[in-house]
């Protein structure tokens, strides 16, 4: 009975189960107000009304930064787990930078 506990699917529900009841229990739990105010159920918007617009962001500038921080952690991760003692694993290491040397070549190139 007690490996029947431990497998994985048997355990799964066990949890799920359990958070499930502490949800429902926290919800009598919760402070609920006496008198709801008048904008309570709006979304918070910093004070102004919206109604017609909605705020679409720019990334043009997010992407080449992360990509950027992306390219250089993988450089970065394959260059310290290549082998020293292998000498091929050089060439293949250099390949690979000169990759990704041209990579961010191309990221920022204007």
């Amino acid at each position: 009975m007690g490996n029947i506990l431990l497998s994985p699917p048997v355990a799964f529900v066990i949890v799920l189960l359990v958070s499930l009841l502490l949800s429902f229990a926290a919800i009598f739990l919760a402070y609920r107000p006496v008198k709801v105010a008048k904008g309570f159920e709006k979304a918070y918007t910093g004070g102004e009304e919206i109604k017609t617009h909605r705020v679409q962001p720019d990334y043009t500038q997010f992407f080449p930064f992360a990509f950027f921080f992306t390219i250089l952690h993988i450089v970065c991760l394959m260059m310290v787990t290549i082998p020293k003692e292998n000498p091929g694993t050089f060439i293949i290491a250099v390949i690979y930078l000169s990759g990704a040397i041209f990579g961010l070549i191309i990221l920022f190139r204007r």
